[in-house]
């Protein structure tokens, strides 16, 4: 973990203990959501802080065509994230967190694809099916649980003002990119002129929310299954990009060349099959395939600083 980290991690966390008695200030404290959330998460922290391309991102061991393709993973994850948050921007267990002009990313997301990929950035978007199967997830829980969705709202959007300001310094200084901001518009959020006060802002919103405790804590399970789809993606990724530096290895031969029928691209995240990840290899580089694993450790790293 980073210096960089772990100081922002001690600014943003909350008082957790209120000294002396009465024990039921300190139990209606430790029912607040974000502290739920906080506390029922630590496995999911711990497992996370051990990821190896985490600790590879920050030291910036990271090529350019890895950023790539961690810019559309994260384009797929946001598109449908937002889409179900607009559809409960209405619904009283969602609607106190509805927040289009502050935290967005979608159009962030866009400039970003256009600016690494060029005007034809769609046709070359893909996902692998560890993606797909989270974004199926948001999907689900915004049509059916509206409640659950604050917990990939906050896991997301409260991690890009922590953990994800440091990613992009990261990525500016490995990747030689503008410091304008041009293929990092999704780390700037322009309307947001404190990150520590408009946090401190949404875990009261949070906090406020008319919810028992039951539906507190499958808002916990739900932010716990974020981070396993997240490792899914991370693991799926990662045995695949194994196994096709090998292949590359062996003969040279570009790797999708030799994929079999069913692992072949088709056209988006919402119906690619597992090979779809594989789908960016046909452009050069191996590499390629590995940045899905970096969109990975950004949402994980996003946890710590929270």
């Amino acid at each position: 973990m980073s210096a960089e980290l772990e100081a922002s991690e001690g600014l943003d966390e909350p008082e957790r203990r209120i000294s002396g008695p009465p024990e039921e200030e300190n139990h209606t404290s430790m029912a607040d959501l974000s502290e739920l959330l906080k506390e029922g998460t630590k496995e999911s922290h711990d497992r996370a802080e051990n990821t190896q391309f985490v600790k590879d991102f920050l030291k910036g061991n990271i090529r350019k065509e890895l950023f790539k393709l961690a810019t559309t993973a994260l384009y797929f994850t946001y598109s449908a994230l937002e889409e179900e948050i607009d559809r409960n921007k209405d619904h009283p267990a969602f609607a106190p967190l509805y927040f289009p002009m502050e935290l967005h990313r979608k159009k962030a997301l866009i400039r970003d694809m256009e600016y690494l990929y060029g005007e034809h950035w769609e046709e070359q978007a893909q996902c692998s099916e560890a993606t797909r199967k989270y974004v199926e997830r948001i999907h689900e829980v915004g049509q059916n649980e509206p409640e659950l969705l604050v917990a990939h709202a906050y896991t997301r959007y409260m991690g890009d003002l922590s953990g994800g300001q440091v990613l992009k310094k990261v990525a500016q200084r490995a990747l030689k990119l503008p410091s304008t901001g041009e293929g990092t518009q999704f780390y700037l959020f322009e309307n947001v002129d404190n990150a520590q006060q408009f946090k401190q802002l949404y875990r009261a919103r949070m906090n406020a929310l008319d919810l028992n405790l039951e539906t507190k804590e499958k808002i916990v399970e739900e932010a716990n299954k974020a981070f396993e789809f997240n490792m899914q993606v991370f693991n799926e990724l990662d045995q695949a990009g194994s196994l096709l530096a090998k292949e590359t290895l062996e003969d040279g031969l570009p790797a999708h060349d030799r994929l079999p029928a069913h692992s072949r691209p088709r056209a988006s995240c919402a119906s690619c099959p597992f090979g779809a990840a594989l789908a960016v290899l046909r452009r050069p580089g191996l590499q390629f395939l590995l940045a899905a694993s970096v969109a990975l450790a950004a949402g994980l790293l996003a946890w710590y600083s929270m």
